[in-house]
């Protein structure tokens, strides 16, 4: 009888043990998403996008936070989470990208993974449906980090990628700002960075480059480092914004560079790059990231910056005017 009641014990305080670790396990993961920053005032937009935005950005940030309750790996929630803003016309990127100064979509994308530093991007694909996935399998299937133009559409067949036709990435809301802005070149940009179960993190960015753009012009958005970096020991970005200025300041990695020799908290490298590093060269734009400690920081200089996150104690929030 003696031995049944300590059995009985030790198996509660096993499955106790368990569940603990469990939980403690499930407060590592953490994510966040942006949709592009700019000039983005309440008063500018209707009730019924502004909703339409909300409930995609909702629908983006549930998916891929499911996957990683899951136990899936960062890598998966990123793609997942990004094929989503990609697949609606609301964000520049994927379906929604802008046009060119010659009336085409050209698309740019990366990925990078912060436990073994490989990455992938591609830029100036007119044809792949989800470019991240292309950026991925650049990654994973190519001894390669970057491929672009005819090479990466090449790529992404032998793949057996999603490939469309040009026309699937038109819209009347792209094209009107194309004839409205030939003056004038805007931006945007949608991004993901997860961190998973087993501490690892993953960045991605995607783009439809600047409305027209010329001379085949690439942004920060595929440029590791600049649009994307992740490290394990650092940190997780996504950068959005004004790209030449992004580049210039190689603005990703600077932020992971802050905290890696300098002492930074996220909160503060990310304030120093946006506000100072980009600020003081007249660029604009915003930066969402996780730390290794699966903190989330978001921070732009902007009007406002479309972005999501799902936080390591469940807290859930979207957002998308000025802070």
């Amino acid at each position: 009888m003696v031995m049944k009641k300590y059995l009985c014990l030790l198996i509660i305080v096993l499955f106790s043990c368990n569940n603990n670790n469990n939980n403690n396990n499930e407060n590592k993961i953490a994510i966040v998403i942006h949709g592009g920053a700019g000039i983005i005032l309440k008063e500018n937009i209707s009730k019924s996008k502004e909703d339409s935005i909300i409930n995609k950005l909702d629908e983006a940030i549930s998916r891929g936070w499911e996957l990683l309750k899951e136990g899936k790996s960062s890598e998966l929630a990123v793609i997942e989470t990004i094929k989503i803003l990609e697949d609606s016309p609301l964000f520049n990127a994927g379906k929604g990208s802008v046009f060119n100064s010659d009336g085409k979509v050209e698309n740019d994308a990366s990925i990078m993974r912060g436990n073994d530093l490989n990455a992938g991007a591609s830029s100036g694909t007119s044809n792949v449906k989800n470019p991240i996935t292309l950026a991925a399998d650049v990654m994973n299937h190519s001894e390669h980090v970057f491929l672009s133009g005819k090479g990466a559409e090449n790529f992404a067949k032998e793949r057996n990628l999603d490939i469309v036709d040009n026309e699937y990435f038109h819209t009347e809301f792209r094209y009107n700002q194309l004839l409205n802005e030939r003056e004038e070149g805007k931006y945007g940009t949608v991004g993901c960075v997860a961190i998973d179960l087993d501490g690892n993190i993953v960045a991605g960015t995607s783009t439809g480059g600047m409305t027209n753009k010329k001379w085949g012009r690439i942004g920060d958005s595929p440029i590791i480092g600049a649009g994307t970096y992740a490290n394990n020991n650092t940190c997780g970005i996504s950068s959005t914004g004004s790209g030449e200025y992004f580049i210039r300041t190689v603005a990703a990695y600077q932020v992971s560079s802050l905290l890696e020799n300098h002492d930074y908290d996220l909160t503060k490298a990310m304030a120093k790059v946006i506000h100072q590093k980009i600020g003081n060269i007249g660029g604009d734009g915003g930066m969402i990231g996780i730390d290794k400690n699966s903190n989330v920081v978001m921070d732009f200089n902007t009007s406002g910056m479309y972005r999501a996150f799902v936080t390591k104690n469940g807290q859930k929030q979207i957002l998308l005017y000025e802070k």
